[in-house]
């Protein structure tokens, strides 16, 4: 996947492109209708077919304060990209700048101008330009100015009504990563570098591979059945503490991922850890002893949950 700094010239095999506009935050089932569309219009005229995202995500400019929302890095958008058929993803940075462009600025300056599209596809409910004037009526409009030919596809529902990354969020705030799973098509994956801990896991006889949270959402604490795709694209299965470790002092919020029967050094290495089950919420022991017997515990029902699941690394972004 060729990933393109907006403010970059385009290359040239890439202008006349139908593009594919939005946040696309989760690149859940909506997002996905709408990059098919893209896709498919490309194809039927020849022509290349690009995704714009905007990072950071509007929402980070306008709140800076907002608490941790994403549920993608812009690495796992493009790869999920990639999958779904585009040939680039072209990054907008969000910025006082591109919020400053008026509804017009933004299609005759940007989307004709520097970057030639000739197709523009959004979802029914994408709002563009200073104060957020421009909507999907206006964005068709403007782009008949210009040769620019603009569609907005329907939002997907289903029968908990329209698919959004909001649903998305609250469903992994509550621990539902089924509902999660659902509305996503994957399992909700968190990305990271594994960094060094206190090595209280490998004292008590499960070595964990940390991951710090960064800028995703913050799912619900607690233990979790996962599955994980390591850098060398191997899959593992395991059982992962989410959260601050009430049991340990000072309390640091990690993502701690146990790997059944493996064995290796992961430090410094990037590593996907898809949440397939939430199975209990953090606790604190009072001592080790039962510490070490819940997580024997918690060893066994997620290896009962992942027996029982399909293996879906091969659709994480």
């Amino acid at each position: 996947m060729r990933i393109i700094a907006g403010d970059r010239p385009l290359p040239d095999d890439l202008r006349g492109a139908v593009m594919a506009l939005g946040n696309f935050d989760g690149f859940h089932r909506g997002h996905q209708a709408v990059v098919a569309r893209a896709v498919a219009r490309a194809r039927a005229i020849g022509r290349p077919a690009i995704v714009a995202t905007f990072d950071p995500h509007p929402a980070r400019h306008f709140r800076p304060d907002v608490p941790h929302f994403r549920l993608t890095t812009l690495a796992q958008r493009a790869r999920l990209f990639a999958q779904a058929g585009a040939d680039a993803t072209l990054v907008l940075r969000f910025g006082a700048d591109l919020a400053a462009l008026s509804p017009a600025q933004f299609v005759h300056d940007e989307l004709v101008g520097r970057y030639g599209a000739v197709g523009v596809v959004t979802g029914e409910d994408f709002t563009f330009g200073q104060g957020r004037a421009g909507t999907a009526a206006l964005l068709a409009a403007l782009g008949w100015e210009r040769g620019l030919e603009a569609e907005a596809v329907a939002p997907v529902s289903d029968a908990g009504g329209v698919i959004s990354s909001s649903r998305i969020r609250a469903a992994l705030s509550a621990g539902d990563c089924a509902t999660a799973t659902r509305l996503l098509t994957r399992p909700f994956a968190i990305e990271g570098e594994v960094v060094h801990g206190d090595k209280r896991g490998r004292e008590l006889g499960y070595p964990t591979a940390n991951l710090e949270l960064g800028d995703y959402l913050r799912p619900r604490y607690g233990i979790y059945a996962v599955r994980a795709r390591l850098a060398d694209s191997r899959a593992v299965d395991g059982v992962a503490n989410l959260g601050i470790r009430p049991s340990f002092d000072p309390p640091r919020e990690l993502l701690e991922p146990y790997f059944f029967d493996f064995s290796g050094d992961l430090y410094g290495q990037t590593i996907e850890v898809a949440l397939v089950a939430f199975l209990r919420p953090e606790a604190r022991f009072d001592s080790l002893d039962a510490l070490v017997a819940q997580m024997d515990e918690d060893s066994r029902a997620a290896r009962t949950v992942l027996a029982a699941t399909p293996d879906d690394t091969a659709r994480l972004p």
